[in-house]
């Protein structure tokens, strides 16, 4: 998986990032964890600050197009964000059934 920036905006109103970023892979899609992760890891800034917002996979090509978020403090995210938009990006807990 190959993550590349097209567009970092520093929002100074919301005090946060702005990213827009293109994926490339192979095999099955990589899935919002796995992406909120690598994102994390690749601008070096706290996991739990990133909240991929959108994923969105190209017809005929192993690519994914997204925007995502990097907040400057957790206390500001949850002053801003939805609280489904939180609870999309987190980890399910190891007791947490799937369900199907």
């Amino acid at each position: 998986m190959e993550i590349t920036i097209v567009k970092d905006h520093p929002n100074k109103l919301l005090n946060r990032r702005e990213l827009d970023f293109v994926i490339k892979y192979e095999g099955p899609t990589p899935s919002r964890i796995d992406v909120r992760q690598k994102l994390a890891a690749l601008l070096n800034t706290d996991l739990d600050l990133t909240l991929v917002h959108k994923m969105e996979s190209v017809f005929g090509l192993q690519e994914v197009h997204g925007y995502a978020k990097v907040y400057e403090s957790a206390d500001r995210m949850k002053q801003v964000e939805r609280e489904y938009m939180i609870k999309r990006n987190t980890m399910p807990a190891e007791g947490e059934a799937k369900e199907e």
